[in-house]
C-alpha cells in the first residue's frame, strides 16, 4: 500500500467517525435509559378503588348500624325535650326532632321539606357509592371521609322516610348560656367525612397528581 492509499484511508475514516457524531437518535433519553424523555415527563395513572370499594362500604354499614341503634335507644330510653344529664355542664341527652336540615333549616316548611331533603340525600348517596369506586385507591382519607358521608347520610334518609324527620338526641352546651343544636352520630359522621375529604384537597391531591 502506497503513502497515499494510507492518506486516502484515513481520511475516510475521519469523514465517517465526524459523520456518526453529527447522527442524533430519534429519541432523548435520560442517563443509561431507553425510555423516550416524552415518555417519561408522563403522569403516573392512578388505580382505581374498584372493587376495593367494598370495604368502603363496610365501614359506612359500621356508621348507620350505630346511627340507627343509638336512635332506637334515644326513642326508647328518652322522653321527648327532657334532657338527661352526661357531663355537665357540658353534654345531655335530650331527644328531639329536626323535620328540616342542619340546624333546622325549613324546619316550618309544611312538609314538602321531607321529600326535597330526602331526595338530595338519596342523590347524594348513589353519587357517593359510585365515586367510591372510583376514587384514586392511594387516596384513602379520601374515601375515609366519602365512606363517613355516605353512612350518615343514609341514616338521615332512612329517618325521614319512616319518621318524616331525623331523630337527634346529642346536646352540647354550656349550663344555659349556650346551646349548640341537638344532633346525632350520623350528623357526626357527615361532618368529620366532608373534614376529611377537604384535607384531602388542600393538602394531598395535588401530592398525588404530581
Amino acid at each position: 500500500m502506497t503513502l497515499d492509499d494510507k492518506s486516502a484511508e484515513l481520511s475516510q475514516q475521519t469523514v465517517n467517525a465526524n459523520h456518526n457524531e453529527t447522527i442524533k437518535p430519534a429519541h432523548v433519553t435520560t442517563g443509561s435509559s431507553l425510555t423516550p424523555k416524552s415518555r417519561l415527563s408522563k403522569k403516573p395513572k392512578l388505580i382505581a378503588n374498584g372493587q376495593r370499594a367494598f370495604a368502603w362500604y363496610l365501614l359506612s354499614l359500621v356508621v348507620l348500624g350505630i346511627d340507627q341503634w343509638t336512635k332506637w335507644l334515644a326513642e326508647t330510653k328518652l322522653t321527648f325535650q327532657e334532657p338527661v344529664p352526661v357531663i355537665e355542664p357540658f353534654l345531655n341527652w335530650t331527644l328531639a326532632y329536626n323535620y328540616g336540615a342542619a340546624f333546622s333549616f325549613l324546619a316550618d316548611a309544611g312538609g314538602w321539606q321531607k321529600w326535597f331533603f330526602a331526595g338530595l340525600a338519596l342523590l347524594m348517596s348513589l353519587f357517593l357509592i359510585t365515586y367510591l369506586v372510583k376514587a384514586p385507591r392511594k387516596a384513602k382519607l379520601l374515601s375515609l371521609g366519602l365512606a363517613l358521608v355516605l353512612g350518615g347520610a343514609v341514616g338521615n334518609l332512612i329517618d325521614r322516610l319512616l319518621h318524616g324527620h331525623v331523630i337527634d338526641f346529642i346536646h352540647v352546651h354550656y349550663a344555659d348560656a349556650w346551646h349548640y343544636p341537638i344532633f346525632n352520630i350520623a350528623d357526626m359522621g357527615i361532618s368529620v367525612g366532608v373534614a376529611l375529604i377537604v384535607i384531602d384537597m388542600l393538602f394531598l391531591e395535588k401530592k398525588r397528581q404530581s
